[in-house]
């Protein structure tokens, strides 16, 4: 299994702690892989395997309870002396699942883990019933730097950068070497999450357009989006659909996590507005399997993979408006803002001070990056560092 030292050391951080760890994620994303590791590390520190108490709802190896009292029951009577580590993966297969968790919070021996591989699971009355008593680690497909480290060290990274961008970041891709295998396993994985999570909770949608806007949005990340403007691209290419289907569409793919939507933020006004937000893919392996294999969007792709690693390193990413400039992106956490420009290249000057121009007019002193794919140019304009991308992506 690959190491993902970020998710581990949040792991490690609540371990114990009265609250449920809810760990929420993209099917296939890892989620199961580093509740493993997580046992694994507790064992290594002393636990016995008696105080380990480990179910996959998802697993047909062994029968468990799909009710809540049943359920309940059977976790109770399986727990030993002192402190249990339990862990529940994909727990949404448990019928009133959100009751079982809550009675087991409320026990003094349970330290709580739990799974999920789309938002509802936090959209109802799990949330209702738990505020206040959970913390959530948001997975993401591998990093790159995770993505990386998964290779021998003399294959060249540059190389392997190509690679995540054409077929992303989902862990098993590193196994697979040949494109057909790599579209067979997508494809597999994009499918079950219609058949299982998107067709059983919205049965009458129809599935024809919503692949349809599934792959326009995957050929538009990073463009500035309304419903009603995809609604009109599509209609452009002879596949109509409504804003209104569009919108469903839309939330069908942030709730299981295949899209994330990026908010404008005013920076002079400090303050979100509501229109012409942008939506990147959850992973760009999907872009592969809707689309095909395409290196003319380099530039695009590029801004996806940063935006979802901001996502790992801040608390909060959304597009930057200043005046009538846009900054791709302003990233927050406790510390305060930062600001990130990403470009493929900005070895012509023209296009190296219009990157420049928007961070330029940003009145504050908190920090400003520009991103590129060069590997020669400056690395300070007037305090704003230039940095390679890969390298910076590669950073601790």
């Amino acid at each position: 299994m690959i190491e993902r030292p970020r998710y581990m050391e949040w792991l490690e951080r609540w371990k114990g702690e009265p609250v449920i760890k809810v760990i929420t994620g993209l099917r296939r994303c890892g989620k199961s892989s580093i509740l493993e590791l997580f046992r694994q590390h507790l064992s290594s520190q002393g636990v016995n395997s008696d105080n380990i108490i480990s179910i996959n709802f998802e697993s047909l190896d062994e029968e468990y309870p799909l009710k809540a009292k049943p359920l309940y029951d059977y976790i109770v009577q399986s727990l030993g002396n002192g402190l249990n580590y339990v862990f529940l993966d994909e727990v949404q297969h448990v019928d009133n699942f959100e009751r079982a968790v809550d009675t087991l919070a409320l026990r003094d021996d349970v330290d709580l883990y739990i799974t999920g591989s789309n938002a509802h699971m936090l959209s109802g009355e799990l949330a209702t019933l738990l505020t206040g008593r959970y913390v959530e680690l948001r997975m993401l497909p591998l990093s790159f730097a995770e993505f990386r480290s998964a290779w021998d060290e003399s294959t060249s990274t540059e190389d392997l950068f190509m690679r995540y961008l054409d077929y992303g970041g989902m862990p098993y891709i590193v196994r697979l070497n040949d494109e057909e295998s790599i579209a067979d396993y997508l494809g597999g994985v994009f499918n079950t999450i219609i058949v299982k999570d998107i067709a059983t909770r919205h049965p009458r949608m129809n599935m024809r357009s919503f692949n349809k806007t599934a792959a326009f949005l995957a050929d538009n990340i990073g463009n500035i989006s309304s419903q009603a403007k995809i609604s009109r691209g599509l209609t452009d290419n002879g596949g109509k659909v409504s804003a209104t289907a569009v919108a469903e569409y839309i939330n069908a793919l942030l709730k299981n996590y295949l899209l994330f939507r990026a908010e404008r933020y005013n920076i002079k006004g400090r303050e979100y507005l509501e229109t012409l937000e942008k939506y990147y893919l959850g992973d760009l392996g999907f872009r592969f399997w809707l689309l095909g294999k395409t290196r003319q969007d380099i530039g695009r792709c590029l801004e996806n993979v940063v935006y979802l690693e901001l996502l790992r390193r801040y608390r909060t990413v959304a597009i930057g408006k200043i005046g009538e400039r846009e900054v791709d992106f302003v990233a927050s956490d406790q510390a305060g803002p930062h600001y990130y420009q990403v470009s493929q290249t900005v070895m012509d000057s023209a296009t190296l001070e219009r990157e420049l121009s928007a961070l330029q007019s940003i009145r504050d002193d908190y920090p400003k990056t520009l991103l590129t794919l060069d590997r020669i140019g400056s690395s300070d304009h007037n305090g704003i560092k230039q940095k390679n991308v890969i390298d910076w992506l590669l950073e601790a």
